[in-house]
């Protein structure tokens, strides 16, 4: 029998199977067409301290190999998801989820993590340094070592439950800001957070989204993801979460291999709200193939 069962940060997974936050919800609208509980665990959507209604419309924009977002943290508040979402959530998942926090101050990062550290039904927190620093000038926290490890030292503090910083991928060194997290006390690293890009339409001659330019996700950024959850294992001793274009088994194993402990699924999710269930029933198959008894054993394996 496949041993899909792999340890994240202290908990055991059943498989390493995420949906990414921003593609999930809060788990139930998934829940109404399979039963989630065999994921292994699931990401919900990005929390930040206050309600925020997200950017302008049109915010989606379709390209080669994936697509393009500027939907911009909409998100109830950190008040509502407890009071609202956690509840309603409980119903239909009975495993502890992840809680994906955004914010734009350090102080805005370590209230709401705090928060959501007290609620039993969440697991570990994947603290997502690619918004704005509104004290410092606007640039994302996540572009400098010393912006993301403040935030990680910040969200230590407050907390008892894991910390997972998730990175953004457009920076020049992303294995120096990993390490700053490490050294600030991260309990482990997601990446890759999405690339930036845009699209123009040629009728108007002016960007389709209303931001000009936003997230692009989907299977033309799987090797960019995997390049930088390759550096990034190498250089940490905490675990990595993979993610970036991620739609297959075979997918899910080439991420492992370059040291990837468990692997979120994202933008596959809104093609076929299906595949995190298809990837974990196609698994055992896959690892047939390739003669992989337990995939706890390949962590790491691409030398």
């Amino acid at each position: 029998m496949a041993g899909l069962t792999v340890n994240l940060c202290g908990i055991m997974l059943e498989n390493p199977v995420i949906p990414a936050s921003g593609t999930f919800g809060y788990g139930y609208e998934y829940a109404e067409l399979y039963d989630i509980n065999c994921l292994g665990t699931f990401s919900f959507k990005g929390t930040t301290m206050e309600p925020r209604f997200g950017n302008p419309t049109p915010r989606i924009a379709e390209a080669s190999g994936g697509m393009i977002n500027a939907v911009g943290l909409q998100n109830p508040g950190v008040e509502k998801v407890i009071s609202e979402e956690l509840p309603r959530l409980k119903t239909c998942f009975h495993k502890p989820v992840m809680a994906n926090v955004s914010g734009f101050s350090v102080e805005e990062y370590a209230y709401t993590c705090q928060k959501l550290d007290r609620e039993p039904q969440v697991g570990w927190l994947e603290v997502n340094v690619s918004c704005p620093n509104v004290h410092g000038g606007g640039m994302s926290f996540g572009t400098q070592p010393e912006a993301a490890a403040a935030v990680t030292r910040a969200v230590k503090a407050v907390t008892h439950k894991p910390v997972i910083i998730k990175l953004s991928p457009n920076v020049t060194d992303i294995v120096s800001i990993a390490k700053a997290c490490e050294n600030a006390g991260a309990d482990g690293i997601s990446l890759i957070n999405t690339m930036l890009g845009m699209r123009i339409d040629l009728r108007t001659r002016k960007p389709i989204i209303a931001n000009k330019m936003g997230g692009f996700s989907g299977p033309a950024i799987f090797p960019v993801a995997l390049r930088m959850v390759y550096q990034v294992a190498s250089a940490v001793k905490i675990p990595v979460v993979g993610m970036g274009g991620v739609s297959s088994a075979e997918d899910v194993i080439e991420m492992m291999l370059a040291g990837a402990t468990a692997v979120e699924v994202g933008a596959a999710n809104l093609v076929n709200p299906y595949a995190c269930r298809d990837i974990i029933r196609d698994l055992p198959e896959v690892m047939a193939k390739y003669r992989i008894h337990n995939l706890s054993d390949i962590i790491g394996g691409a030398k």
